[in-house]
């Protein structure tokens, strides 16, 4: 056992999947001499050699295409793209092919690629290092969206995901990367896709958020359970495909349901939990369902960032709202 963050979490779980699998490669700008802009790569290219560490032109697009063509002919390719909001010109290559390779070829090839990338705001960085896309790739027939919420949720899931024979986007949280250590057995052991994780048991009402604003949502929970309010608390770490069954279960529990996300509201994935607990557990609710989100804005500069993050405040007031039932 170690004490990691999540970037060096990262980092290991890319290290311990390359040692035992030589079909892994990983690619992208900066990642092999410097190691990358957050370091999650650093010391694989010299460990790995530049074969498999590739320093790519800063060129999005060509780097998608590459790893498509090269998870079609074998290769599993990890490509990490340096900011999310640097991600929108790998759609193309994404969407139209990575997405649809085993349907288009009636599974004669199948895409084991994973398109690595750091998301979200907290570190004061300009809007195009801080946005969060997940909804936009949920909503993508073929392709798992898989965002950590801790270092060793990170190494497992992603070591997870480089074994998946399908494209995974791996979201990860940049506020999260240094924040905290705990921790993580460096053992190859991955964690499940498709399913979330209940971090904390409740009665009253049930939390359910995912990526960094578990951070909230967790000291929401600690807030309220100080008032005498028992909150659930389930990560849900696979956006696509949703495990509605382990939220559907806590909301039949606790009758009410708060959703977090830093996302914009419309859209966001909020909205389909919200909209499929109305359709599958409509008789389990005891009061209407509430979603503390980021807002429909593009996400601010340095000095507003934390009034468009959902707070702990916010959420605190979400569930007092629906546990009064108006």
């Amino acid at each position: 056992m170690a004490e990691l963050n999540l970037v060096e979490a990262v980092n290991r779980a890319l290290a311990w999947e390359m040692e035992h699998d030589p079909a892994v490669v990983l690619l992208g700008e900066d990642i092999g001499v410097n190691g990358g802009v957050f370091r999650a790569t650093v010391a694989l290219q010299q460990r790995f050699g530049a074969g498999r560490v590739i320093d790519t032109a800063l060129a999005e697009t060509a780097i998608a295409g590459t790893a498509v063509g090269m998870a079609a002919m074998g290769l599993k390719p990890v490509a990490e793209i340096q900011f999310s909001g640097f991600i929108y010109p790998t759609l193309d290559h994404i969407i139209n092919h990575a997405s649809r390779l085993r349907h288009r070829t009636r599974g004669r090839l199948t895409c084991p690629l994973v398109l690595r990338s750091p998301c979200g705001a907290g570190i004061h960085a300009p809007e195009h290092h801080s946005e969060s896309p997940e909804a936009l790739f949920a909503h993508v027939p073929g392709l798992r969206v898989v965002m950590p919420s801790s270092p060793s949720r990170a190494y497992g899931l992603l070591l997870a995901a480089m074994r998946d024979p399908d494209p995974v986007i791996f979201l990860e949280p940049t506020r999260l990367y240094r924040l905290f250590k705990q921790e993580v057995a460096d053992d190859g052991a991955a964690l499940p896709l498709d399913v979330c994780f209940t971090l904390r048991a409740g009665s009253d009402v049930t939390l359910v958020s995912w990526g960094a604003m578990l951070q909230e949502t967790q000291a929401a929970a600690e807030a309220l359970a100080a008032e005498g309010i028992s909150a659930e608390v389930i990560d849900v770490a696979t956006l696509k495909p949703l495990d509605m069954a382990t939220i559907l279960d806590s909301v039949a529990r606790t009758g009410r349901c708060v959703i977090v996300h830093e996302a914009a509201r419309s859209g966001g994935l909020g909205a389909e939990i919200a909209a499929t607990l109305a359709e599958r557990g409509i008789y389990s609710l005891q009061a209407p369902l509430q979603r503390v989100t980021g807002y429909d804005v593009v996400i601010p500069l340095a000095r507003l960032e934390y009034q468009y993050l959902p707070s702990v405040e916010r959420i605190v007031a979400a569930v007092r709202q629906t546990l009064e039932g108006t």
